[in-house]
């Protein structure tokens, strides 16, 4: 009996031990989302976190070496907000950035970061002046990437030749993608009816705006703006009776989620978008799946960016060797410096397979994968 009880001891010592190794091996990584989850863009913001949080499920559900511990903060889609949320984000442990979600805030913040020395992959800032800062790489496409992409799709498919803009001249996501496209257009042959129709964040009427395209001769509308402005457009359009072929980039996902907007106006606008919750790969469907269950709506794209984010960031955690070592110190220390510097240079050395396409990076921060383009038909997004 003795013997017996010392060769239980002796195996719940050594499972002890075994444990014990186990847990000091796992990796835990203090990811901050940070984006607008209220606000004029809380839509967009809501959709990284969610989508962020149904990857991290996921990495921790398989018991690897690497978990996830998400972090969220608001930032309102403003600057100011931003920062501070940044800041809050540090104060909570974060020693990496999911984020930010929109162009200005993540410009503002990875001016910080980039002294700092933090880490961060936003899933969704699309300007070029977002990934200046060597510490910052995007799951999106830049903005001028979208803008030459949109018109060489207009003009390989023969959509029309004559087009006109409508864009918020007081945005650069709007501008800088508006920049590219005149520039790729006149490349191509695509002629702009107009002289530049332009918005600010402050106008509430479309009426003219849509008049000088109608008036115009426009075939195509591009909208190289955010879902709401775009289904005011689309609706005064409606009114005017007015059917050109309004093709839209990666900001206008989300417009038929607007509470109170007649999806029946959006029949036929074409967006440039690497996801579509309609697809049927396996992929996709697991995703659109669990997150329907969780959140009771359908992903839009910007939902799909969050959750390669996740697991782009632990690809190159995994890449780069962060050790559980790395992060205590990082913790004690409050220096997430060497996490950084080991993630910048992992990262153009890993490719992802991820929803929105397979992905590289180069030591801009910008990704490289292919552009699509879906169209709406009967209220749903789907690809050509």
């Amino acid at each position: 009996m003795k013997k017996f009880f010392a060769m239980m001891l002796a195996l719940a010592m050594l499972l002890t031990c075994v444990s014990a190794f186990a847990d000091d091996d796992v990796v835990t990584l203090k990811i901050a989302h940070i984006g607008p989850t209220t606000g004029g863009a809380a839509l967009y913001g809501q959709a990284t976190r969610d989508g962020a949080a149904i990857a991290a499920d996921e990495i921790n559900a398989l018991g690897g070496k690497y978990r996830v511990e998400l972090i969220n903060e608001d930032d309102e889609h403003n600057v100011e907000k931003a920062v501070n949320a940044y800041n809050a984000a540090l104060d909570a442990g974060a020693q990496i950035i999911l984020g930010t979600t929109t162009s200005k805030p993540c410009e503002a913040v990875g001016a910080l970061a980039v002294n700092d020395r933090v880490f961060m992959l936003s899933p969704s800032a699309s300007s070029e002046a977002a990934v200046e800062p060597d510490n910052v790489f995007q799951v999106c496409f830049t903005d001028p990437n979208q803008g030459a992409a949109s018109a060489e799709y207009i003009a390989e498919h023969k959509l029309g030749t004559k087009v006109a803009i409508i864009y918020n001249n007081a945005d650069v996501y709007s501008t800088g993608i508006r920049d590219t496209f005149v520039e790729k257009a006149a490349e191509l042959g695509l002629e702009i009816v107009t002289q530049p129709i332009t918005f600010t964040d402050e106008t509430t009427d479309f009426t003219v705006l849509v008049a000088e395209a109608q008036n115009a001769g426009a075939e195509i509308v591009f909208l190289p703006i955010y879902y709401t402005p775009a289904s005011q457009i689309l609706t005064v359009a409606a009114a005017k009776e007015f059917k050109p072929i309004f093709f839209g980039v990666d900001g206008m996902d989300g417009i038929l989620e607007i509470e109170g907007f007649d999806k029946s106006l959006a029949e036929g606008v074409m967006l440039l978008t690497p996801f579509v919750a309609t697809a049927q790969d396996e992929k996709t469907v697991s995703f659109v799946t669990k997150y329907q269950e969780a959140y009771g709506i359908k992903p839009i794209q910007f939902a799909a960016d969050a959750y390669d984010g996740i697991y782009i960031i632990v690809a190159a955690a995994e890449k780069a060797g962060i050790t559980a070592e790395m992060v205590r110190k990082a913790e004690e220390e409050k220096d997430p410096s060497e996490i950084c510097e080991a993630l910048i240079a992992a990262m153009t050395e890993i490719e992802v397979e991820g929803l929105t396409g397979t992905m590289t990076w180069d030591e801009s921060g910008k990704v490289t994968k292919t552009p699509m383009a879906a169209t709406i038909v009967n209220g749903e997004y789907v690809f050509e």
